[in-house]
């Protein structure tokens, strides 16, 4: 593919539309490849990915992107969309195009009566919390503090509050959003409707959301939290424990466990469950987690929403390279423990993961139709995580996880969360959005018919 290039000329080679790079006019700011600033510019929370845009335009509010998009569609530009950055497979950089960058869009609104928050793509989840923390309200977000709220929400949206509250798109009362014809829509269960649908879960393939208006939940400013570490020689027995207290258990509590490995080299299984409710009701019902079996070391304690918000923040650090594959599971039966413990063992470094993420409750009791997330009946997300810091170690890194995912797979349900796909393809695509593939492929042919935001997990338009 021919890489696209910006010069202060006329840009495209037939064109009559095409404009100088200096009459982008943004109030932000436009970086081209070579400026001072570029390669840091340029970076993405994954080490592992190296794109090279042409530019990146940092927008600071809905005008800059209509501006932006307006550019990019005038040269026949590729776009990708950037709010954290946090995309494990990339896909908010690209080679030779532009980066629309809304990270510099910061503000956000707190109605604390009317529980609502209105905030601006550009914030990350650590800000969002503190925000809404400040009147002891929360609605789900995810676990890794850096994160952008944009592609999270319109991915569907894990987070410790899901089973008592659903997803972060479950919550998604209204969105603005730039259109590819340059409109700026304001999109609820009212205003266009279907494009509401869309943004609830089904990425960024109709549009780039400037701003979203979130449901809030009045949640205090610590809720009790209970983890456990066993020894790997117990963690057969403490994986079978833990299938079936989390598939037990009330919607206001939230467990997520992992195969980790200690500096030491020395692996274990840690079981992590917290309550949103009481914090009574929290140490009764998390009190079996701390109980259960030997684990070597325990913990039941209240502790701030903000810490448990950004207890992931230490793992996946920006700059270190990831890989991973997911599936869901409706169970961790025994083929599952013995493919996931085999595999641990070989884990290529001490930095990898084995990840099972609690969903279910309350995620469980939307109807599939009611938005792109269609997965709803999983119990659990399932992936091994792969960090490490040498390009050199790459092959091994990504090939310890597929294989683990490979060994996995037989006992899946099939499904994939849109927000943990990597370039996996279209079929895995349509895993995540089942039986709603077929209304998403109409509402892009509507929204987006020449597939200009296709820089995504791409749902492509009817021909």
């Amino acid at each position: 593919m021919e890489r696209w290039q910006p010069h202060d000329g006329m840009m495209g080679r037939s064109n009559a539309a095409a404009r100088p790079v200096s009459q982008l006019q943004l109030k932000g700011e436009v970086v081209l490849e070579g400026a001072a600033g570029y390669d840091e510019a340029r970076r993405v929370w994954n080490g592992a990915i190296d794109k090279r845009p042409a530019m990146i335009a940092y927008c600071t509010d809905a005008g800059d992107v209509v501006e932006a998009v307006t550019f990019a569609r005038s040269q026949a530009c590729p776009v990708a969309v950037r709010s954290g950055g946090h995309n494990v497979a990339g896909l908010s950089v690209c080679d030779g195009g532009m980066v629309i960058d809304l990270s510099r869009m910061k503000r956000i609104d707190v109605d604390p009566l009317r529980r609502i928050a209105r905030a601006e793509a550009g914030l990350n989840l650590g800000e969002f919390d503190r925000a809404t923390q400040a009147h002891g309200l929360a609605t789900t977000m995810g676990i890794n503090s850096d994160t952008g709220i944009a592609g999270l929400t319109l991915g569907g949206g894990f987070g410790k509050l899901g089973r008592k509250y659903g997803l972060t798109c479950d919550n998604l009362i209204a969105a603005e959003i730039v259109t590819a014809d340059g409109d700026i829509l304001r999109v609820s269960a009212t205003d266009h409707p279907d494009l509401f649908w869309g943004l609830r879960g089904g990425g960024g393939n109709f549009g780039i959301a400037t701003a979203f208006e979130y449901q809030l939940h009045p949640i205090g400013t610590s809720l009790v939290v209970a983890s456990a570490l066993h020894p790997y020689d117990g963690a057969r027995a403490a994986m079978r424990f833990y299938d079936e207290f989390a598939r037990g258990a009330p919607d206001e509590a939230n467990v997520d466990a992992a195969l980790v490995t200690l500096p030491s080299g020395e692996r274990f299984f840690s079981v992590t469950g917290c309550y949103v409710g009481s914090h009574h009701d929290g140490e009764r019902t998390l009190s079996p987690i701390v109980k259960f079996g030997s684990p070597v070391e325990t913990s039941l304690a209240s502790v701030p929403y903000l810490e448990i918000q950004s207890r992931g923040d230490a793992l996946f650090p920006r700059g270190r390279r990831y890989y991973w594959k997911a599936q869901y599971l409706r169970e961790i039966g025994t083929g599952v423990i013995d493919a996931v413990l085999d595999a641990y063992a070989g884990a290529p470094n001490n930095s990898s993961l084995l990840v099972f993420q609690h969903v279910g409750g309350a995620i469980a009791r939307v109807p599939v139709s009611a938005s792109p997330y269609a997965n709803r009946d999983a119990a659990f997300d399932c992936f091994p995580v792969a960090i490490w810091d040498d390009p050199a170690d790459d092959e091994a890194n990504m090939r310890w996880a597929r294989e683990l995912w490979s060994s996995v797979n037989p006992y899946s349900t099939g499904g994939v969360y849109a927000n943990n796909l990597g370039d996996e393809g279209e079929g895995r695509i349509r895993d995540a959005y089942g039986e709603n593939y077929a209304r998403l492929v109409a509402l892009k042919s509507k929204y987006d018919p020449t597939n200009f935001f296709r820089l995504n997990q791409n749902i492509r338009p009817t021909a």
